[in-house]
């Protein structure tokens, strides 16, 4: 039986723009919109031309895309103007775009209170503006904005406003729940409804978050007869976010109601590429990847309790639903206060560590994972600390330094500039092989000091230290009181990109901070094969 066609057209760059702290510059929307093209996205609308002028720069040179159709998005001409005296249709016309992408209200009270405008009028602007598209050979389509909260005050307004852009030569007619408060159940008898009228081939779902049923939500439209979806990477969007297309890729390709039925411009190829796409996409926005989100999160694909783990090493359906590596996802299990034998040993394997089932010390490596997580380490979160431990208690980490003792002052006071400035000084004395060494330096605070006087002079290691780097430093404080026991996690990053994350554990912060930075360079040593 052959699969029906499925399109997808992603909005990151105009609505995802929208998101909270999000601003994409046009190197940003060069990149994003090539990678959308490459991954299989069969829209990708840029933006607003002539909204500003990163948009409008952006709309002047055509991308060159392999799969994807550029799209142009813009408001119907307004009321009390004809299409030839509406700036915002002529931009629209003059972008160079395959595709023009209006928006419309389709609630009768959208019209009546935010446009002051009639129905009427409403309906003849959606006539004109997509007549013009029409003739100016571009594909057009209409967001019925606000549609499903139109649907259920007026339905009949609504529908006429979806007839209106259809019957005017739309190619594709797409049902906003713009407000994203209209439930599964209701998308689904709405959009079935309104497919007796237009064709479900011509039929789209553009769903907002606020309810967390977008992804749902475009779903549910589906099943009704709709055949475009349209949402954005890792949900970007204005207040709760859009339909993530992070999520729905995975489940059109990979869940046999959909991937039995339909058929997307996302191949398994690209469909391994997906946690990529995402990390990427946070990366530039300088965001922290939200680690549950579901395929691409770091979490994802993570056991942590003993007995859950035992069974995904025996079999990985006990506990996963789809193979991590079908989206670029990887298998996890987590070693922690919960864990059992099975956790310590995929950990181990997958750390390279050799070992032998029946030794005794795999015992002891787990009951000190409990008492050192008891007393707030988070190994789990610390991959390089844990396989330090692993190695250590098993006997396997070479002794290269030992710091004889450390030194920090912090002191305050002006200087040349006449400007007081806080200044934080470290000395520490390191024996390596014999050889006492003593290493001073300043930093912006005293955690900065230790790091670069504690990698400052290393004797015959310094070499292998060389390109290593601390790209992020975390505090938590465990419990409350002066006497508060303090969690550090520092993240590491060498010379070839590869970065790992380390942690100390004590009262006093410093003493955490250099619990962490030891293991960090140590983990480096061990790592670039440094003999003992």
């Amino acid at each position: 039986m052959s699969k029906e066609r499925l399109y997808l057209f992603d909005t990151t760059l105009r609505d995802g723009a929208q998101t909270n702290g999000v601003d994409f510059t046009l190197t940003d929307k060069q990149i994003i919109a090539q990678m959308l093209d490459e991954l299989g996205i069969d829209y990708v609308e840029g933006g607003y031309p002539g909204a500003n002028p990163t948009d409008t720069e952006f709309f002047g040179t055509k991308p060159k895309f392999s799969h994807a159709r550029f799209t142009a998005f813009g408001m119907t001409r307004r009321a009390g103007r004809s299409v030839s005296n509406d700036p915002g249709v002529a931009g629209l016309l003059e972008a160079k775009a395959d595709v023009i992408c209006f928006v419309a209200k389709s609630s009768a009270y959208q019209v009546r209170v935010a446009l002051e405008t009639t129905k009427e009028e409403n309906l003849a602007s959606i006539r004109d503006s997509v007549a013009a598209a029409k003739a100016a050979d571009r594909e057009v389509m209409l967001d019925c904005e606000h549609f499903f909260d139109g649907y259920k005050e007026d339905s009949g307004f609504a529908l006429a406003c979806a007839k209106a852009a259809y019957e005017a030569g739309a190619r594709w007619v797409v049902l906003c729940d713009t407000n994203g408060g209209t439930m599964p159940n209701e998308v689904e008898a709405i959009v079935a409804e309104v497919a007796k009228h237009i064709p479900g081939d011509h039929l789209g779902i553009h769903a907002h978050n606020d309810t967390e049923q977008a992804v749902a939500n475009s779903l549910a439209a589906v099943r009704a007869g709709a055949r475009q979806i349209q949402g954005t990477l890792n949900g970007l969007g204005e207040r709760c976010g859009n339909a993530n297309l992070c999520s729905l890729i995975p489940t059109l390709k990979l869940k046999a109601e959909f991937a039995d039925a339909f058929e997307i411009g996302v191949t398994a190829e690209k469909l391994a590429t997906l946690v990529k796409v995402s990390r990427t996409l946070d990366d530039m926005l300088n965001r922290v990847p939200n680690r549950h989100a579901a395929y691409v999160g770091e979490s994802a694909f993570v056991t942590k309790t003993g007995i859950h783990a035992s069974a995904v090493l025996k079999d990985p359906q006990t506990y996963e639903h789809v193979l991590p590596e079908l989206v670029g996802n990887h298998r996890k299990v987590l070693v922690s206060d919960q864990a059992g034998r099975s956790n310590v040993i995929a950990e181990l394997d997958r750390a390279g560590i050799a070992y032998e089932k029946s030794d005794p010390k795999l015992s002891r490596l787990v009951e000190e994972l409990k008492e050192r997580e008891a007393q707030g380490y988070a190994y789990e979160s610390a991959n390089a600390s844990f396989e330090l431990l692993a190695r250590r208690t098993l006997g396997k980490v070479p002794h290269y330094f030992e710091v004889e003792q450390f030194d920090v002052n912090v002191e305050q006071r002006y200087n040349s500039h006449g400007e007081r400035v806080t200044v934080a000084l470290a000395v520490v004395k390191v024996d390596v092989a014999g050889e006492h060494l003593i290493s001073a330096a300043e930093g912006n605070g005293p955690v900065n000091a230790l790091d670069v006087a504690l990698r400052k002079d290393l004797g015959k290691y310094q070499k292998y230290i060389e390109g290593l780097t601390l790209i992020d430093y975390r505090v938590r404080i465990l419990n409350g009181g002066t006497g508060a026991v303090t969690r550090v996690l520092i993240e590491s990053e060498d010379e070839n990109g590869d970065s790992w994350t380390t942690v100390g554990v004590s009262p006093n912060i410093i003493d955490a901070s250099f619990q962490a930075l030891m293991d960090s360079v140590i983990y480096k040593l061990v790592k670039s094969g440094a003999p003992a």
